[in-house]
């Protein structure tokens, strides 16, 4: 069937590489229609009680990721010539198109009581500009007996001050986004400069703004850098100009119609689909390496061009089909799993994969055709000495040293296993950005300073109307105050804020501002509650910043209200255990029949979205398993050949594992990918080595240890050669500014090797302790490919 469909590519060749060069001219035009994805909850599906919480916390209270965080360290800040450019920087922040609000010192408020009104006016402590230090000195003494703003907009032990601008959350999810995150970095870092100062700045729309963008630029450099080393490889190995640039030609289609698969699907480029156009590179050159090498040796059996055309689909065309169906099963399961981002990844890399298959078909033999017959330096690879003789060495030890080589494989199998048992699973919300970038240190100097800026929102809800109205709201802002006490007493967890807060604040202007009264009203200030709670606008009739933060604390109808609470970033293992202790003080405080205490936030939606990744990547490996497995039972219709071909990439598989654990490598989600990823690619060493010892066992008149010898020098020079393109190709991405990224690059690359080792050296000692010398095999289709 394979020679017939080599002879139909050949009669055709016009017509079919006119069809693939406007194919692909379509797909070049929709692959630049792709754009970047600046989303970063996109892990759980939609569907999810814990992100419908989150999406109906948005709805009553706004976005909670879309604050940029300004800090920086300063003990002479409230000197009238810095804080003057202070009170600038602010101004020209507020300018910025898109950013909604700028909270810091300088916008901070006072409540007065008027005793003619029996009102609370407000009443800005700074002025925008100062001549004289004196009412400066004067303003900064108010601002430190208001306990309401310690830690909040400023650290008085560490003399540090925040600044907090909010941004339009639609134009968060455009490439606009860019554009205004650069301007208030261009500001910041230019009073920064002015003043000698050090400026962090952090939150959640930078880390998604930067990640955005180093994604890009690294989608960029991966694939070239995938494209020279496959070049390199190629000329070392064909010593071919013609041969290489037909290889780099099959795999650049490959990555235009990844590009534009992924339009077509109604995806856009994340972390995970960056990856694909490069490893479409990766897994496109073996394709091309395989039919290429078949057509060389075919070539000196042959002298026909033609001939060895036909022959190279006939052998290769099913080996080639079912290696790349093994890789997009590898893939393509992660679209079973309920995490879009993954699903996305699967969708596109499973396609792409099975569209490089035949690319390759039609345009490796199409071209070949038309091109002049190997030279004799082409073909001088097939003679290499070191080759020839490293497998020698292999054929000495499948066939004297067995002993040793089980003896070896025990030893990974125990080291792999006790090295699993230490593996722990544990992400971090910026997992992937490396500890020496500046993204993370900032982070952590506001987790120093403000212990954090990831965001955790608890509601409490009193399941009725108007129930944070009157005197009787008053317990329970009491109980409210007493949880809030208790988080702020846990060291990765700030102060929160809520209505609570507000109430000390204004029972302490109440009070002439002392701030010993910066405590909750009792019963004997029940009048004043009231009235405080309609606080709505200041003596000019405009809004205030303290209005804004209170009015964004209780929804429309006063039943809930919002505790907001900035927390260190403390990874996926420790925040369930202390997620789980506030919560049971909150069920201790709120008796549940007569309120209803809901955790979320972004910090919630990470943790779920890890547990969905990990739980999602566990399943799809096992179905990447089993449906490999079935392939290779379809393939070789033999439980015992199948056998033979899964224990020498399981090995690969479990001393990965085993290494992550000893190197205290975690599961996550950047490493458990791994797994699935490897098993599809590795395994195509696999087929191509049984394939080729089932098509030569007639040869050999069904003698197994011939065929064996022969199908280890024959095709091992092809394994050699694509699992070095396969593990160069890979370890490209050990250079990722991505964590995950870096791990996918250095895991698969290691898995690789081994599996080629494995393949090499223990699959033909288990084919040859298969297969006694008497015994025969059962013959299949593969042995006659026509």
């Amino acid at each position: 069937m394979w020679k017939q469909l080599g002879k139909f590519i050949l009669r055709h060749r016009i017509l079919l590489l006119s069809v693939l060069v406007a194919v692909t001219g379509l797909m070049l035009y929709y692959s630049l229609k792709v754009t970047i994805s600046y989303e970063f909850v996109r892990t759980i599906p939609v569907n999810n009680p814990l992100y419908q919480k989150y999406l109906a916390f948005k709805e009553e209270f706004g976005d909670d990721g879309n604050t940029l965080v300004i800090g920086f360290t300063s003990n002479d800040l409230l000197h009238k010539d810095k804080y003057n450019d202070f009170a600038a920087l602010t101004a020209d922040l507020k300018k910025v198109e898109q950013v909604e609000s700028v909270l810091n010192i300088t916008s901070a408020i006072n409540l007065k009581k008027n005793d003619s009104t029996q009102k609370l006016n407000v009443i800005p402590i700074f002025r925008q500009h100062y001549d004289d230090q004196s009412p400066l000195d004067s303003a900064s003494r108010v601002l430190h007996q208001l306990p309401f703003y310690t830690n909040l907009l400023y650290n008085p032990e560490t003399n540090t001050y925040l600044t907090a601008v909010r941004i339009n959350k639609d134009v968060l999810g455009t490439k606009g986004r860019e554009k205004v995150i650069a301007d208030i970095e261009k500001l910041a870092y230019s009073f920064g400069e002015r003043q000698g100062t050090d400026i962090h700045i952090s939150g959640l729309p930078l880390i998604r703004t930067n990640m955005a963008i180093n994604v890009k630029k690294e989608m960029k450099w991966f694939l070239i850098g995938s494209l020279i080393i496959s070049a390199a490889i190629l000329m070392l190995f064909f010593r071919s100009v013609s041969a290489t640039v037909l290889s780099l030609a099959v795999v650049i289609i490959g990555v235009i119609w990844s590009m534009g698969i992924l339009y077509l699907c109604g995806y856009h480029i994340s972390l995970l689909t960056a990856l694909v156009p490069p490893l479409i590179v990766v897994i496109g050159i073996p394709n091309c390496i395989y039919f290429l090498n078949k057509y060389h040796t075919a070539w000196s059996d042959f002298k026909d061009k033609q001939q060895a055309l036909i022959e190279m689909v006939g052998r290769m065309g099913i080996v080639t089909l079912f290696c790349n169906i093994a890789a997009a099963i590898g893939f393509a399961v992660f679209a079973f799993t309920k995490s879009a981002v993954l699903k996305e990844f699967g969708v596109v890399a499973g396609i792409s994969i099975m569209s490089i298959f035949f690319i390759s078909l039609i345009a490796i033999p199409g071209v070949l055709s038309f091109l002049p017959a190997p030279r004799p330096n082409h073909l001088r690879y097939l003679e290499s000495r070191w080759l020839d003789s490293a497998l020698n060495k292999v054929e000495k030890w499948v066939f004297h040293h067995k002993k040793a080589v089980y003896l070896v494989t025990l030893l990974a199998i125990v080291f792999s296993v006790t090295g699993m048992l230490r593996l722990q699973s544990v992400g971090h919300m910026v997992d992937d950005i490396p500890k020496t970038d500046r993204i993370y240190t900032d982070l952590k100097f506001f987790e120093k300073n403000f212990k954090g800026i990831m965001p955790l929102e608890i509601i409490v809800d009193t399941k009725k109307r108007y129930g944070y109205t009157g005197l009787k709201a008053l317990g329970i802002f009491e109980k409210i105050d007493s949880l809030a006490l208790y988080i702020s007493q846990r060291p990765e967890m700030a102060r929160p804020l809520s209505l609570a807060e507000g109430l000390k604040f204004a029972k302490q202007a109440f009070y002439d501002g002392d701030s010993a009264y910066y405590q909750l009203p009792n019963s004997f200030d029940g009048a004043f509650v009231g009235d405080y709670l309609r606080v709505r606008k200041d003596t000019t009739g405009s809004n205030n910043a303290f209005q804004q933060l209170m009015n964004a604390f209780m929804d429309t109808a006063r039943s809930k209200t919002r505790i907001s609470v900035n927390m260190a970033d403390i990874g996926s293992k420790q925040l369930p255990l202390v997620l789980s202790d506030i919560e049971q003080r909150a069920h201790q405080l709120f008796d549940s029949t007569q309120y209803n205490v809901q955790f979320t936030g972004t910090s919630i939606t990470f943790l779920e979205g890890s547990r969905f990744i990990i739980d999602g990547l566990k399943d799809s490996i096992i179905l990447a398993f089993i449906l490999i497995a079935a392939c290779m039972l379809y393939l070789f219709r033999s439980f015992r050949i199948l056998l033979c071909s899964l224990i020498p990439n399981i090995v690969p598989l479990m001393l990965t594992a085993g290494i992550m654990g000893w190197a205290g490598v975690p599961l996550k989600p950047s490493t458990v990918i791994v797994f699935g990823i490897a098993l599809g690619i590795a395994i195509d060493v696999t087929i191509r080595f049984l394939v080729n010892y089932r098509q030569e066992l007639p040869a050999y008149n069904n003698q197994p240890f011939p065929t064996i010898i022969q199908t280890i020098h024959h095709t091992g020079i092809s394994i050699i050669y694509t699992s070095l393109v396969l593990i160069a190709g890979f370890s490209i991405f050990i250079f990722s500014g991505f964590g995950g990224t870096k791990a996918l690059g250095w895991l698969t690359s290691l898995t690789l090797l081994i599996a080629t080792i494995t393949n090499l050296v223990l699959l033909p000692v288990l084919l040859a302790w298969l297969h006694k010398p008497k015994s025969r095999i059962s013959k299949v289709t593969l042995n006659n490919p026509e």
